[in-house]
């Protein structure tokens, strides 16, 4: 970069990065979804088996839900009409939050827009320069720009590896910790190790905070999440998030915890008061979802059942997955271009699968994000098996003719 004093060019600096991208097959291409029902799409015209998306539970297209939010679109509207702390609170945001609560065992929630919203959020409400954000080396993006926000010393840990994490929580003893971590990882699947966490956080007197985007309404006792899972107190874990559009299909997500975080966050955090409040139709439609998710236990039954018929049917074909007992399977294939003509082909035997490449995950971690759904069925989970077999055998193809078993994880 210049430093003399020469004005960049941005057009042009533009111009290069996307060049890069294209070289690189790193672009995205955001696809044209004209019709969507459980387990199918139509994606730029073509009906594919949906097996990219993150409604785990088959709650997105359900009569109640969607009838829940049309009777509260006629009734409050179709917008708050303003942000929470001005006029724009409504009785159904409150109602949400004290569900929310309740499932969880916590005193007290607070409803943002989108998990990306809340995670900047809480960072930047909790964290201030000096302070240390001890997080995993596969944390979301948000939770790292939360940090950067707060202009909190960011220290990350190799994957999962909470006796590094205590390492580095030691070399870092000035000013408050957060140690902030996925508790499902949305490009892995694994779990955090969270009684870990959980123990360190009390060690190094910091606060443990749980994303469960993936993890609530999917893992743990009555689906909620991987602090449950695991066993841990709201003293343990004094902080999680449920993002409300994954396993409840909706959109926005809901912090809890004690009093006095939920309340400084609410006072402070800029993403929460500069920000019109969700609808309150949407509040309505999330309510009913986790309603649904708490009373009809068999889909999270039925969603481990599809896992492990899954991850048993890839194995007996010779498909390498990470080691994952969550809705997320991932196929690391390591290429770009070898994940992007994988998808391709998925989709022209009518498949939609996504194809993860860098910044999303690590450079050489390319691979085919499998994601199941209570809206499956065995017969759409065997027929992708079937149509997953060519891959294995190019793979196997691949890998005797580098000598070795790198895309094995």
């Amino acid at each position: 970069m210049p430093t003399d004093g020469t004005r960049i060019d941005l057009r042009q600096r533009l111009l290069e990065a996307d060049e890069q991208r294209v070289a690189g097959d790193l672009v995205r291409r955001r696809r044209h979804i004209s019709q969507c029902h459980e387990a199918f799409v139509r994606c730029d015209g073509q009906r594919l088996r949906n097996f990219a998306g993150n409604d785990y539970l088959g709650l997105a297209h359900h009569p109640a839900v969607v009838a829940a939010m049309q009777v509260a679109a006629k009734n409050c509207g179709v917008g708050a009409g303003a942000s929470h702390a001005v006029c724009g609170h409504h009785g159904e945001h409150s109602a949400l939050e004290h569900a929310v609560a309740d499932w969880l065992g916590y005193p007290r929630a607070l409803l943002f827009g989108s998990g990306y919203l809340a995670n900047l959020a809480v960072v930047q409400a909790l964290l201030q320069p000096g302070d240390v954000c001890l997080q995993d080396k596969l944390d979301h993006a948000s939770l790292i720009d939360g940090a950067r926000l707060a202009q909190a010393k960011i220290v990350r840990y190799p994957h999962a590896d909470a006796a590094a994490a205590l390492r580095q929580a030691q070399a870092h003893p000035d000013g408050a910790l957060l140690i902030a971590t996925d508790g499902v990882f949305s490009m892995d699947g694994d779990v955090a190790p969270l009684p870990e966490l959980a123990t360190l956080a009390a060690q190094q007197r910091g606060v443990l905070y749980v994303d469960e985007a993936h993890a609530a309404g999917v893992i743990g006792p009555d689906g909620r999440g991987s602090a449950a899972a695991a066993g841990l107190t709201s003293e343990q874990a004094p902080l999680l998030l449920v993002t409300l559009g994954k396993a409840l299909g909706t959109c926005g997500a809901v912090l809890v915890g004690p009093d006095w975080l939920i309340e400084h966050i609410a006072q402070t955090a800029r993403t929460y008061i500069f920000t019109t409040a969700a609808p309150p139709a949407l509040a309505v439609a999330a309510l009913t979802a986790l309603k649904l998710s708490r009373e009809e236990a068999w889909r999270r039954d039925k969603l481990h059942a599809l896992i492990a018929r899954f991850r048993a049917g890839a194995h007996a074909r010779g498909l390498r997955l990470l080691d994952s007992h969550t809705p997320i399977q991932p196929l690391p294939l390591g290429d770009n271009a070898l994940a992007m003509q994988a998808a391709h082909d998925l989709q022209e035997r009518g498949f939609l699968v996504g194809a993860i490449r860098p910044p999303s995950v690590p450079p050489g971690g390319a691979r085919l994000r499998i994601t199941l759904s209570a809206a499956h069925s065995e017969a759409d989970v065997d027929a992708l098996l079937a149509a997953l077999e060519p891959l294995a055998a190019q793979m196997e193809t691949r890998r005797d003719a580098a000598g070795g078993d790198e895309a094995a994880h």
